[in-house]
């Protein structure tokens, strides 16, 4: 889980409870050893208050993919898997990425309690959506005796959307006025894509246009082996930052003027249209990411290119 630099110190491996007596153990445990960087996986929120009370504390903190950890530990011939055997390998993670140039972009910024409670809201929100989408599958195959009780489960699913996007917007309006109409200056980002973009990906603005793009995950990677050369691809990244791009980015290929452009260049170069759409994702991304950093809305002649 942390590491000192540049080699893994004395490695024995402990417990603590993930309440705010473990996390301040835990830091009063790694305080004396002189942490260079802790790392640990994501896992769907749980890991947040303990991120926040380490950073808090002073301490560099880089949460990670699981399925990226996973691969480090296979990549190392470590094909057990116990709690023991997954801090070991977090730690020797962590001795790797220290040696990184591009360390940084593995660090978490610091949450603060707004940005967290925004987070929590857009998790919600998503999670009512699945729901929602769920009862509305299940209303096609149920008998129609059974319609009113899956339509009563749908008006209340929806009630509480509603209520949920309502605080959403609220806090946004109240705590992140000023980038919120930053980001809903480009045409194709909405209210529900500015609070997810400023909940879910705080890295936008800190970072260059190669690294955020990696980052979401719409960077084609290379598939090449000698001669052969491979069709690129995108994957990994955020996907929930990812999905609420893609719809972004298909608004904004209609009705964004320098988007529109610069899809259908792509389309009448060749491309097949949801390799072009990607490009446009990645296009709109990198717009953005430059205007947080300059704290310049949306401008069609800067960004018609």
């Amino acid at each position: 889980m942390a590491t000192r630099c540049p080699e893994v110190a004395q490695f024995d491996a402990q417990r603590f409870d993930n309440q705010a007596e473990g996390h301040s153990a835990l830091i009063a445990a790694l305080k004396p050893l002189e942490v260079a960087l802790v790392v640990m996986e994501a896992t769907g929120g749980y890991e947040t208050e303990l991120a926040c009370a380490l950073q808090a504390a002073g301490l560099p903190v880089a949460v990670v993919n699981p399925r990226q950890a996973r691969d480090f530990a296979k990549s190392m011939g470590r094909l057990a898997k116990t709690d023991a055997a997954d801090a070991r390998m977090l730690a020797e993670f962590a001795a790797v990425l220290l040696r990184r140039d591009d360390l940084a972009r593995f660090l978490c910024p610091l949450a603060d309690p707004q940005q967290q409670w925004l987070a929590a809201l857009v998790t919600r929100r998503r999670q009512l959506l699945a729901m929602l989408l769920a009862e509305r599958q299940r209303l096609q195959i149920t008998p129609k005796a059974l319609h009113p009780s899956i339509e009563a489960i749908i008006a209340a699913i929806q009630a509480q959307l509603d209520d949920i996007e309502g605080q959403m917007v609220g806090h946004v309006r109240e705590h992140f006025a000023e980038l919120d109409r930053l980001l809903q200056s480009a045409s194709g980002i909405g209210p529900v894509a500015s609070a997810t973009l400023i909940a879910e990906l705080p890295e936008l603005g800190r970072l260059n246009r190669r690294e955020i793009a990696a980052l979401v995950g719409v960077a084609p990677m290379a598939n090449d082996s000698g001669a052969s050369r491979g069709r690129r691809r995108i994957q990994g990244g955020r996907f929930d930052v990812r999905r609420v791009l893609y719809m972004a980015a298909l608004t904004a290929s209609r009705r964004n003027p320098v988007i529109k452009a610069f899809y259908e260049r792509l389309i009448a170069a060749g491309k097949c249209p949801k390799v072009a759409l990607v490009a446009c994702m990645r296009k709109l991304l990198t717009v953005l990411n430059a205007m947080v950093r300059t704290n310049k809305p949306w401008d069609n002649a800067l960004h018609d290119a």
